[in-house]
């Protein structure tokens, strides 16, 4: 069984663990109505993908 002969400093562990962060998402502006909205997917305030309209928005 592989133990490890020496312990691991908290400093090595840390840099491991410093680049475990979270990232915004990136936005696109929407065509028709400016809003923000995720790239490739149809815009939550107007409906529409790529200028045409593929949901019915209330």
């Amino acid at each position: 069984m592989a133990v490890p002969k020496r312990k691991h400093s908290a400093a090595r562990r840390d840099k491991r663990k410093a680049n475990y962060k979270l990232t915004a998402p990136n936005l696109t502006v929407c065509s028709k109505c400016g809003e923000p909205a995720m790239p490739h997917r149809a815009c939550r305030a107007c409906g529409t993908y790529k200028n045409k309209a593929v949901v019915e928005v209330k």
